[in-house]
């Protein structure tokens, strides 16, 4: 993010799209935008983007876009589609940016096939009409259609191979008894754990997810053949063979003559990105004071749903304010930091710890602090690219937190201590503003003190005169002093997380 100018912030810009003025400059037309069009309006005064087909002028966004102008440039007069997606696709544009929609980008016209595909359509249509010894390209027909025909074979052996692939290794099944609902998803992938499968059962809808690294598999259902079942429900994992069992509970012992009726991603296997975010709504069963800006929230998951935040993964937690959808994300922690590291802590798998600093003209995190235990906020399925194996395979383990970047490192530190056996080291590198921005600082002291890998420096950027720790800001200098191997060839991890500024220079 960006340093906003006075004025230009979210509620601001909010204000400005209910407020009526004209923020296409089509005096509320829609077109229809060619490629060419598209490409004239390149400029920070004059800046169309397309996302997914449809076509924004973003002019007047400029100055409030959290990321600054040169962001937004990137995708000046062009689609922005997948730029968008690795960004921030989680963010709802289509509610931010509503009044600012020119129209659709005009449909290509479809080109006529080509090269090997077309040549095997008119061999089959020779084929087909029983026409033979005609000239096709300078050979006789019956020598093109040969390899035509070996073409046309190939096609059909990449298909049903990749076809069998997909049914082999993702397929499910279900059975039931007179109480019993029992569903079956084949997975055929070892080591498979609780943290790769999502359920929600609820509202007379299943949804069941299996993230298979940045692709996942869904089976979803929804009305039940109007039977209900119990809110509550059995997980049942095989983990060398892959197989997810879903066991519901009836309510009544009627025959099913089939599960449900299948939704849009029903029995499908695609890349996550693809799929979308799914939202469940969590109660606020706690919210606890940290620091003088931050604090503790405690969310309870529903009944019918199972979800565990891998380490080193995030959640989107979705809130209409002033009647416009907005998203956040934020990484979970863990209700406190266990200074007892013999055995592995063992989740409610009920909670989700989200620790927040309350900013006093952020729109979202006011709306959040204003929430009153018992009321409820959207919170989506874990996202992130983090994998838990990167820490596993790790002897010395740096971690760089400034701020609430201190969140992630929260369940690393964790499974550092807790699960890999070949950690010598673990270092926290926290930097902070001020003594009492410190979050956790007792804990983390404690733990030093507990178990002798762990060592942790506070270093303070706006200390006070009493202060006799570490101060100034990230540097090599002062890295220099930290980032150490405990031996020559040791394997060595290092996590940055903080505001952006913090992390690019931390890389540096």
């Amino acid at each position: 993010q960006v340093p906003l100018k006075p004025g230009r912030s979210l509620m601001d810009w909010i204000r400005l799209t209910k407020s009526g003025k004209d923020l296409t400059g089509l005096k509320g037309r829609l077109i229809e935008v060619t490629e060419d069009e598209l490409s004239k309006h390149n400029k920070k005064e004059d800046c169309w983007i397309c996302i997914r087909g449809f076509v924004y002028n973003v002019t007047p966004y400029m100055e409030y876009h959290p990321g600054g102008e040169d962001e937004l440039m990137k995708a000046a007069g062009a689609d922005g589609t997948d730029l968008f997606d690795q960004v921030h696709r989680w963010v709802n544009y289509e509610s931010m940016l509503k009044e600012c929609l020119v129209g659709r980008m005009a449909v290509k016209p479809i080109a006529a096939p080509k090269g090997e595909l077309i040549h095997v359509l008119i061999i089959l249509c020779i084929a087909i009409s029983g026409v033979q010894g005609l000239p096709l390209n300078g050979q006789p027909a019956v020598q093109s259609a040969t390899s035509s025909i070996i073409i046309l074979f190939s096609f059909f052996v990449k298909y049903i191979f990749f076809s069998l692939l997909y049914f082999l290794f993702y397929s499910y099944d279900w059975f039931q008894t007179d109480s019993l609902i029992t569903i079956v998803i084949y997975t055929k992938q070892k080591d498979m754990n609780a943290e790769l499968v999502i359920v929600d059962c609820q509202d007379k809808q299943l949804r069941g997810e299996i993230i298979i690294d940045d692709h996942s598999y869904l089976v979803e259902v929804g009305r039940y053949c109007n039977f209900a079942v119990e809110s509550s429900f059995y997980l049942n994992i095989a983990e060398k063979v892959g197989k997810v069992e879903i066991v519901l509970n009836k309510k009544g012992n009627i025959h099913w003559k089939m599960l449900g009726q299948p939704r849009e991603g029903h029995n499908t296997f695609i890349k996550r990105t693809d799929r979308g975010l799914f939202y469940r709504q969590c109660k606020l069963a706690s919210k606890t004071e940290v620091t003088h800006d931050t604090k503790l929230f405690c969310l309870m998951l529903p009944k019918g749903t199972h979800l565990c935040v891998p380490t080193g993964q995030h959640v989107y937690l979705k809130q209409i304010i002033a009647g416009t959808e907005v998203v956040k994300p934020y990484t979970p922690v863990l209700p406190f930091l266990p200074l007892d590291f013999q055995e592995p802590p063992r989740h409610d798998g009920v909670h989700i710890y989200l620790m927040i600093k309350i900013y006093s003209h952020g729109l979202f995190t006011q709306a959040l602090d204003h929430l009153q235990i018992g009321d409820y906020i959207s919170v989506s399925n874990p996202e992130g690219n983090f994998k838990k194996s990167q820490v596993q395979t790790s002897e010395d383990l740096l971690l760089l937190a400034g701020g609430t970047g201190f969140t992630p490192m929260v369940k690393l530190l964790n499974c550092a201590l807790t699960e890999v056996s070949c950690v010598r080291t673990v270092k926290l590198i926290f930097f902070n503003k001020t003594e009492d921005d410190i979050l956790w600082r007792n804990q983390l002291e404690q733990l030093a003190l507990k178990d002798e890998r762990f060592e942790v420096q506070f270093i303070l950027s706006q200390p006070s005169k009493d202060w006799v720790g570490k101060q100034g800001n990230i540097s090599s200098s002062l890295l220099s002093e930290f980032v150490k191997r405990s031996r020559r060839d040791s394997k060595v991890l290092i996590c940055i997380c903080g505001p952006t500024p913090f992390t690019e220079q931390g890389v540096q």
